[in-house]
């Protein structure tokens, strides 16, 4: 399968990136093996395998050849390309595609390359750092096309820039976000964002098992823990592994708080309102309709004012048989709430498969007071 193929199925792909050192950070893992982690990677589920080629970080060619021995998944060979003759090595070495930096070529060889590329049959990923060079890369009409966090001047990672830029992006081009992603959460701000794939390098590198922590980033469902209103349950949550921390802003609500507190970076914040919105400085809201003064059994959830997945919940303090029934044969992303609890949650998950699930009422001492120890165990569930 072509890399820009693998990226562009359902769901959000991961490159897993190997590399021994960063001009940034310094040695990562020295002694990293190509072929061992490619086909790692290969088994934890990556879309593709990207491979640094460069001297700076401390690569080469051989790296390609040792992991196109080992797995069979789509290569990706990263490095400072400008001539022709490079793709053709790299070809020959078992890669899939190449990177092209907008950063450090005109668009006269950019297109001289992308070119080269699609005569060897090499897919060539576009990198764009700001909204000047994503234009470059619509106009020269790259596909995939890839939007970095990490500024190559400063090396500052700014991941809200790079969610902008995916999001200005056409949903007919596949579109990768690199840099910067260290969480569950952060890969999926990037997948609501709209983008098909994640790179992951420096945090897999860093880890003790990277196959292991790729496993981790591409985990669904999500975990989502509702009805928060003091901090203390927050840092809960975000201890156990929760990726969206949910804050109600609806008058009627029991778990009603004034605000959205704040949540650490390997988490999102959701604001959820019923009848209507207003700004409360989340990452996402949730917004239900009202009916008859409280309300309706379903929500959207918005990522500003992009619809990005559909909420699943039981009717209004009622129940329903066929709720799970009912949420599996709906398509799209799924957020799955409604009494979930540490010991229905795992049932649920085989049934409807979503891509997140909501628990609130059923993880609490009091309402909005929730219970350690079962925000624990459910999170524990969800993963298990």
């Amino acid at each position: 399968m072509r890399f820009r193929e693998a990226l562009a199925q359902p769901g959000l792909s991961a490159i897993a990136e190997i590399k021994r050192r960063s001009p940034s950070a310094g040695a990562l893992r020295p002694d990293a093996d190509p072929g061992v982690l490619a086909r790692e990677f290969e088994r934890a589920g990556a879309g593709a395998v990207s491979v640094l080629v460069d001297r700076r970080f401390e690569g080469s060619v051989e790296d390609v050849r040792a992991a196109r021995a080992t797995a069979s998944l789509p290569l990706l060979a990263k490095g400072f390309f400008r001539e022709p003759d490079e793709l053709a090595e790299l070809k020959r070495s078992g890669a899939d595609a190449v990177l092209l930096l907008l950063r450090d070529l005109d668009d006269q060889r950019t297109t001289k390359l992308m070119t080269a590329a699609r005569e060897l049959g090499l897919d060539a990923l576009v990198e764009a750092h700001d909204a000047g060079e994503l234009q470059r890369a619509l106009a020269l009409g790259a596909d995939p096309i890839g939007i970095n966090a990490r500024n190559l001047s400063t090396f500052e990672i700014d991941r809200n820039a790079q969610l902008e830029l995916v999001a200005a992006s056409p949903r007919d081009r596949v579109v990768i976000a690199e840099s910067g992603i260290e969480s569950r959460a952060q890969a999926a701000a990037a997948e609501l964002a709209g983008a098909d794939a994640v790179l992951v390098g420096s945090t897999l590198m860093r880890a003790s098992d990277p196959s292991a922590r790729l496993g981790e980033l591409i985990d669904r469902p999500l975990v989502k823990i509702c009805g928060l209103t003091r901090q203390e349950d927050v840092a809960v949550a975000a201890e156990a592994g929760a990726d969206l921390a949910g804050f109600i802003l609806a008058d009627e609500s029991p778990r009603r708080t004034d605000r959205v507190l704040p949540v650490p970076e390997t988490m999102l914040s959701v604001a959820v309102f019923v009848g209507e919105r207003a700004e409360a400085g989340s990452d996402l809201v949730q917004l239900y309709a009202r009916e008859n003064g409280h309300r309706g059994r379903d929500a959207v959830l918005l990522r500003g004012d992009e619809p990005v997945a559909q909420v699943l919940d039981l009717p209004w303090e009622q129940d329903d048989p066929r709720h799970h029934a009912r949420a599996a044969i709906r398509e799209g992303r799924i957020v799955l709430a409604g009494r979930l609890a540490p010991d229905n949650v795992r049932e649920a998950i085989e049934v409807v498969r979503p891509w997140a699930v909501d628990a609130s009422s059923q993880l609490e001492l009091s309402p909005g007071v929730k219970d350690p120890d079962r925000i624990r165990a459910f999170v524990e569930a969800v993963r298990s």
